[in-house]
């Protein structure tokens, strides 16, 4: 049985441990040969996983700030950067699958060095300055996206072997059915977006620099979905034609699927003995498309493309972030069932009756009745991937962890069975480009009033 998550820590050092131990515990069940595979340019190998996040604490935290610190192998930061210009040169992104070496076991020597070496710096008070504090935040908050990185690059890595083999074995259990999709009115106003509402720990105060600063944004009147779509109503799009319709798709998303040849969801596949007609890969095996589970793994331009057949769009991340807030303000945990997180080891999404404001227990204010806001899936908004007013990308080669992919991408929200669950924040904001799809991908239906 998964281990349950553990409560937010206000030890830095604490959090440290916990963090890199859940990195460790999702390659729980691999082999040597599952950590080496680049199957697309998008998936990174499981190996270069551990050691970007290893290379991270000791380019941004021991070199400069431990004294004394010497590098672990000097030809590891060329190999292990990923797209950090001003911390020096890297190796190519697509070709990091060609890395044999070094071994997996060098790999987890280095990263046990590293972290043998940040527990030290951390117990004699390295992060008491603020500006140190700031960089592990950082860390802390990088190293959870690459362990949602982790699980979602082996999905694709073992879709494609012939064997489909299984991350986590996992009982067929058919989803719960979440009932009819109802609407949650908002009024129109004037409310703040951006940046964590902050809180009694570190990391209830963290946010990455593109979540801020906080501004004033007016929404106009809205009605939200208060769930996510499920396999079942897409299945009911893909039946209709809705693929073969090109008024329901924008001329881009037209054109990229003409070209791709895309006539349903990333990982479905054309199955007559299954309920619906489709069999899916997950990371539990092959399996039969549940009607009731929210679908997911939709490039932003399948999801648009459903929304306008439906009668409906995708919701701005101004709506969506009114809707979130009513339902949780960012204080403690990510108010969603431990499953619908990377730590219940799902690995895949499912429907709930329980609505977002806790395990079971009733949301409060507007968003009464609001449910799936945080994890199972990702949801697009059709809000573009920019800068909010005001913003500045901090100083120095950390600035470049955001603000430089502000052009061709759009923005998700509300996080996904592979996020961890401390990870998640009304205020987070995702970004993959129109075309993507590897991800936990879904999407809500919102209207104007």
């Amino acid at each position: 049985m998964p281990a349950a998550p553990p409560a937010v820590s206000t030890s830095v050092s604490e959090r440290f441990a916990a963090v890199r131990a859940q990195t460790e515990r999702l390659c729980e069940g691999l082999v040597t040969e599952d950590y080496v595979v680049q199957s697309m340019a998008d998936v990174s190998p499981t190996k270069w996983h551990l050691a970007h996040t290893t290379w991270f604490w000791e380019t941004f935290v021991l070199t400069p700030h431990a004294e004394g610190y010497a590098l672990y192998d000097e030809r590891y930061p060329f190999l292990f950067n990923s797209y950090y210009v001003q911390a020096g040169e890297r190796h190519c992104r697509a070709q990091r699958g060609y890395l044999s070496r070094p071994t997996v076991e060098e790999v987890f020597a280095y990263r046990h060095h590293v972290t043998d070496a940040m527990r030290r710096f951390l117990d004699a008070g390295g992060a008491d300055s603020d500006a140190v504090a700031g960089v592990i935040e950082v860390g802390l908050n990088h190293e959870q996206q690459h362990q949602e990185l982790m699980v979602t690059d082996l999905k694709h890595v073992f879709s494609v072997n012939p064997l489909r083999p299984a991350l986590r074995e996992r009982p067929l259990v058919g989803a719960e059915n979440p009932g009819p999709l109802g609407w949650r009115p908002f009024e129109a106003g004037l409310h703040e977006i951006g940046k964590a509402l902050g809180g009694a720990t570190a990391a209830e105060r963290f946010h990455f620099d593109n979540e801020g600063p906080r501004h004033r944004a007016f929404v106009e009147a809205f009605e939200i979905g208060d769930r996510l779509v499920t396999c079942g109503e897409y299945a009911e799009f893909i039946a209709d034609g809705g693929y073969d319709t090109a008024p329901l798709w924008l001329s881009l998303g037209w054109a990229e699927r003409e070209a791709r040849g895309w006539d349903e969801p990333f990982y479905w596949e054309r199955d007559e003995d299954a309920p619906l007609g489709f069999s899916h890969y997950t990371l539990a095996g092959m399996r039969p498309v549940d009607p009731h589970e929210p679908v997911t793994h939709l490039t932003y331009f399948e999801a648009d493309a459903y929304a306008r057949w439906a009668g409906a769009r995708l919701p701005s991340e101004a709506e969506w972030e009114v809707a979130a807030r009513s339902v949780w303000d960012g204080s403690g945990l990510a108010p969603a069932p431990p499953t619908a997180f990377v730590e219940g080891e799902r690995f895949h999404p499912n429907a709930s009756a329980s609505p977002a404001g806790g395990d079971g227990a009733p949301s409060a204010g507007g968003g009464a009745g609001l449910r799936q806001m945080f994890g199972e899936a990702w949801q697009w908004t059709h809000s573009q991937y920019s800068p909010y007013p005001g913003y500045r990308p901090v100083e120095g080669a950390l600035g470049e962890y955001n603000g430089k992919f502000m052009a061709n991408q759009f923005v998700l929200r509300g996080g996904s069975v592979a996020t961890p669950r401390a990870h998640i924040r009304p205020t987070y904001r995702n970004f993959f480009p129109p075309e993507a799809a590897w991800q936990f991908t879904g999407l809500r239906l919102a209207r104007s009033a």
